[in-house]
């Protein structure tokens, strides 16, 4: 589970670098780049979606356990 999560994590930041890279990339049509920077995006929100689905499932099943703070402190 811990490497599903980081490799989520990894295509998440990747998405956001492609992103970053049309966004600053010069010289090219404006619709070309909007559209390459939406593609990117996008990608990164479907990504964050399956990771949060993944992330809810695993605990469903048993997976993983949430910890934190005790009741009454």
């Amino acid at each position: 589970m811990t490497l599903l999560v980081a490799l989520a994590f990894l295509a998440i930041l990747a998405s956001l670098g492609a992103a970053l890279f049309f966004m600053l990339r010069g010289g090219q049509a404006h619709s070309n780049k909007s559209r390459g920077m939406a593609r990117a995006l996008a990608l990164r929100v479907g990504f964050s979606i399956v990771l949060f689905v993944c992330i809810l499932l695993a605990w469903k099943l048993g997976y993983i356990h949430p910890t934190g703070i005790p009741q009454g402190s």
